[in-house]
């Protein structure tokens, strides 16, 4: 049950780095709001971004695992 924990360490490192490489500096309009284009992603950008998606789902699934598996070795 340890396994679970330690590769969930590392997919949550993983998942941080993913979700802050993907952070773009975004500009303030009038009033506060910010001005916004919606563009589809190409190349890395959306390699980045269905990992990120990847990485959250296993992510996810080890948390539940551990879960059970904990409860199930009370």
């Amino acid at each position: 049950m340890n396994i679970i924990y330690i590769v969930q360490g590392i997919v949550a490192v993983a998942l941080v780095l993913a979700i802050l490489l993907q952070v773009r500096s975004q500009d303030i309009g009038l009033f506060g709001a910010s001005t916004s284009v919606f563009r589809a992603r190409r190349g890395f950008e959306k390699l980045l971004f269905q990992a990120t998606i990847i990485l959250a789902i296993i992510f996810i699934v080890l948390s539940i695992a551990g879960v059970r598996l904990s409860q199930t070795n009370i």
